[in-house]
C-alpha cells in the first residue's frame, strides 16, 4: 500500500520539522549507529559476554593468562553498562538535596 501525495508531503514535512528540532536525534536516526548511551550498553553487554567465554576458555584450556585477560575484558564491560547507572543515581540524590 503506498502514500497518497498529500501523505507523502506531510510525512516530508514531519522529518523536516524534526530535523530542524532535533538535529542530534537526526544524525543518529539517519547514521543509524548506536551512539552514547546505548553504544555503551551494547558493548558493555559484548565485552561481559566475551569476556566470559575467554574466562572459561582460559579454564578448559589451562591458560592463566586468556582467563585473566578474559576477566579484565568482563570487567571492562560491567564497568561500562554500570557506570552510568550509578552516575545517574548520584546526581539525581544531588539535584534532589538542592533547594531551588
Amino acid at each position: 500500500m503506498s502514500l497518497s501525495d498529500e501523505e507523502r508531503r506531510s510525512l516530508e514535512e514531519l522529518e523536516r520539522d524534526l530535523a530542524s528540532s532535533d538535529p542530534d536525534l537526526d544524525l543518529q536516526l539517519k547514521s543509524g549507529r548506536p551512539r552514547g548511551a546505548v553504544a555503551r550498553s551494547v558493548f558493555g553487554v559484548l565485552a561481559v559476554l566475551a569476556g566470559f567465554a575467554m574466562v572459561i576458555a582460559g579454564i578448559i584450556t589451562q591458560l592463566v593468562l586468556v582467563g585473566v585477560v578474559g576477566f579484565l575484558l568482563a570487567g571492562t564491560g560491567a564497568y561500562l553498562l554500570f557506570s552510568r547507572m550509578v552516575l545517574r543515581r548520584r546526581t539525581r540524590r544531588h539535584d534532589e538535596a538542592k533547594p531551588d
